[in-house]
């Protein structure tokens, strides 16, 4: 990769929180990549001993801690350190292709406007291919002239690469949603900064996830679905969103969680509530009516 010597093109954030024998793992791989990618570990308030393994065996490797859980905006607090103008997102159970970074690099270069590039995501030792990979590679918002690749509103975050500038000014991850379906949120703000957000199958990721019980994702992912709706569509559709999971809560038990989180976080949600543009409005019922 090209750049100055002591200042990479691209950096690389870890968020994690009591996964230190998995982020060791993961740190194993992302330190010996051919890019040679500065690499900024977030510990959410780690109590299995986290920062000081990462530093005892990975000293060149910048551990912040910012003393509380900040969850998926410890992206953004790692982003803010790092003063490469790319950044890669890894989890602690996932990591970069070798040469994939290279790749992204050239093409943030040479297309100015994209903010995000969503790579492709190979999981497990059977590397199988993410159901997503296939749901971007098909998204109807189809191609722009001045964008390398479809056009999408959605990623997922350890397979994700974005401007530094650009992620930024559409203000991170949302502080508001934690970890479960929070990429959406971004991609929405990217755009309506006027920053294509691309699916770029070239570029590759691996993740490798915990395979034990995940205990309230499900409500989770159902509760920032509903915030997110609060947070950036018409009131109309918002309302008409929190019918339909009131009604799921009836015979689903994720359902119900998700909506009383939701009514928690509400008022929070609507002082912070910045309607999309209309033409963002537009793409986003596109996608909606997409078989």
């Amino acid at each position: 990769m090209t750049g100055s010597a002591h200042v990479p093109d691209l950096g690389i954030v870890v968020i994690t929180r009591d996964r230190r024998a998995s982020l060791l793992r993961t740190l194993e791989r992302l330190t010996g990549l051919p890019e040679r990618p500065p690499v900024v570990v977030v510990d959410n308030a780690s109590r299995d001993g986290t920062a000081e393994a990462v530093r005892a065996r990975y000293p060149r490797v910048r551990v912040l801690r910012p003393g509380r859980n900040l969850a998926a905006a410890g992206r953004t607090y790692g982003a803010a350190a790092l003063r490469t103008p790319y950044i890669a997102f890894s989890d602690d159970d996932s990591w970069w292709e070798p040469g994939a970074l290279g790749r992204a690099v050239r093409i943030l270069r040479a297309h100015p406007r994209v903010g995000l590039l969503a790579a492709s995501l190979l999981v497990g030792a059977e590397e199988r291919p993410d159901p997503l990979n296939a749901l971007l590679g098909t998204s109807p918002l189809g191609r722009e002239p001045d964008l390398p690749g479809r056009s999408v509103l959605g990623f997922l975050a350890c397979a994700s690469v974005v401007r530094r500038d650009a992620y930024l000014q559409a203000g991170g991850f949302h502080p508001l949603l934690g970890v479960g379906g929070e990429e959406s949120l971004l991609a929405i703000d990217l755009a309506a900064h006027g920053w294509g957000v691309v699916h770029c199958p070239e570029v590759v990721a691996h993740h490798d996830p915990h395979t034990g019980p995940r205990p309230g994702r499900e409500a989770r992912m159902l509760r920032n679905a509903l915030l997110t709706t609060w947070l950036r569509r018409p009131a109309g559709t918002a309302l008409a969103a929190t019918v339909r999971l009131a009604a799921d809560g009836r015979r689903d038990p994720a359902a119900r969680k998700a909506l009383s989180e939701a009514v928690r976080l509400l008022p929070a949600a609507l002082s912070r509530r910045r309607p999309a543009p209309a033409r963002l409005e537009r793409r986003l019922r596109l996608l909606e009516s997409a078989p």
